[in-house]
């Protein structure tokens, strides 16, 4: 009895370290040129804002153009991620979006700007909730929390690598005619494009097709996850959440997109303003850049282990409210520290909070999403956080900021999200309570 336990451990440990090779480095590199080609208008607009001679409200604007046409995209790109295949269909969205990204060095104003990024979400819009459906196609629920985490580190790595190599790029400035913005877009996007080139050889749309896998490593996958996915259909049943429009009469399900839009509000904003409100230190575009990498490192380390804790111990509740609790302390400190040193410590847990969030919560939500619903479910809870998160609370920063100068202000409402948003995870998985708001959602279907 001893070995024939033995030889199943042996052969999940085989299968699964094959897999995740196999798909995670790609997948975390794709990501990673995604949140460049997304965050690096921050580090262009120390350059870019004087350029075209925009208010910090037009330009707060223009940056949150991004999310709103991300919100209207995500979900029928989740769909079509379904119908066409993730091989074919990631590979679409990373050549768009590269083409489009490396031509925002052509922007000639405002409306030039305003367009190119409202296209450059509707390019983008279904990578990130893309990926998280194919990885349930690929990865038992007991991996998902640290798989997800080791995932969502090329977000903050993206700004650790992006920040000092865009403090670089801009040095270029005047290089044949060009300013340093501008190269700033070309040498990041066209990166993109070729790696939606490498998706089409390199990713397989389901197990059953894996041809890398052997035969008793693939038989082993296909068959966990069948068995996990047939224990679903009676949960799917239970809340109601078998169709999209079932889904948009669930309360819970509008509850967990606030308070992913806590997370994704405390990433979009710094992405876009942490590198002026640190240059207004008194810093080069160098030292900015460098300066501003730090919370970022901090943030990878911290959030794998966050991550891979939360696996350890198969607790999502608290490692998914504690994160936003985190947030809401860093941004509320602006009010008291005014050193460089203070402020990029207090970012640095801002961040950590930020990126941590991801991988209990996403493990979280997949988890309650019925089989049938969960590409649908996992691209409006992202869609909704990303409008709130980014296209309203970057949008509510810069206003704020143009009309008071005050930088703990413009922050503050952030903080007020991510204290709402940790309270409404805390209610909702309870167990006695997320029935009940689970069972109102289904009668009121």
């Amino acid at each position: 009895m001893a070995e024939a336990a033995a030889a199943p451990s042996a052969l999940e440990r085989t299968t699964m370290r094959r897999v995740s090779w196999r798909i995670m480095p790609f997948m975390m590199i794709c990501y990673l040129f995604a949140i460049l080609d997304r965050g690096n208008v921050g580090m262009a607009s120390l350059q870019m804002v004087h350029d075209l001679g925009m208010s910090k409200a037009v330009f707060g604007f223009g940056a949150s153009l991004f999310f709103f046409s991300y919100f209207l995209m995500e979900v029928p790109s989740n769909l079509a991620l379904q119908r066409f295949g993730a091989r074919r269909w990631i590979a679409r969205i990373m050549i768009t979006w590269g083409i489009i990204s490396a031509g925002m060095a052509f922007v000639q104003g405002q409306n030039s700007f305003y367009v190119m990024r409202f296209l450059l979400g509707a390019a983008e819009a279904g990578f990130f909730p893309g990926v998280l459906l194919y990885l349930t196609y690929w990865l038992p629920a007991n991996y998902r929390g640290r798989l997800i985490a080791l995932f969502g580190i090329s977000i903050p790595a993206a700004s650790f690598i992006g920040s000092p190599l865009g403090g670089l790029l801009l040095d270029l400035d005047g290089l044949l005619g060009l300013r340093g913005w501008q190269w700033l877009f070309i040498v990041e996007g066209v990166p993109t494009v070729l790696l939606g080139l490498v998706c089409l050889a390199i990713l397989t749309d389901r197990p059953e097709e894996a041809r890398w896998l052997r035969d008793d490593e693939r038989s082993w996958l296909c068959n966990e996850l069948n068995r996990e996915r047939a224990g679903r259909p009676s949960a799917a049943a239970k809340t109601g959440w078998g169709s999209f429009l079932q889904l948009l009469r669930n309360p819970v399900v509008w509850a967990m997109a606030l308070a992913c839009s806590g997370a994704s509000a405390a990433g979009s904003v710094l992405g876009v303003w942490q590198p002026q409100f640190l240059k207004s230190f008194g810093l080069t575009n160098l030292e900015t850049g460098l300066i501003n990498s730090i919370p970022y490192g901090v943030a990878c380390v911290l959030m794998v282990l966050w991550g891979r804790h939360s696996d350890k111990t198969g607790e999502r509740r608290w490692h998914t409210a504690l994160t936003l609790l985190l947030i809401a302390f860093g941004f509320l400190g602006v009010f008291v520290i005014h050193s460089l040193m203070g402020t990029v410590i207090l970012l640095s847990l801002v961040l950590v909070g930020a990126y941590a969030f991801k991988g209990p919560f996403w493990a979280l939500s997949s988890g309650w999403l019925g089989a049938g619903s969960v590409a649908a479910g996992l691209a409006m809870i992202n869609a909704v956080s990303n409008l709130i998160g980014g296209g309203l609370m970057v949008n509510i920063y810069g206003s704020v900021l143009d009309a008071t100068g005050n930088y703990g202000l413009a922050l503050l409402p952030i903080a007020i999200v991510t204290t709402i948003g940790a309270g409404l995870v805390l209610v909702i998985s309870r167990p006695r309570s997320a029935d009940t708001a689970i069972l109102a959602a289904t009668k009121e279907a």
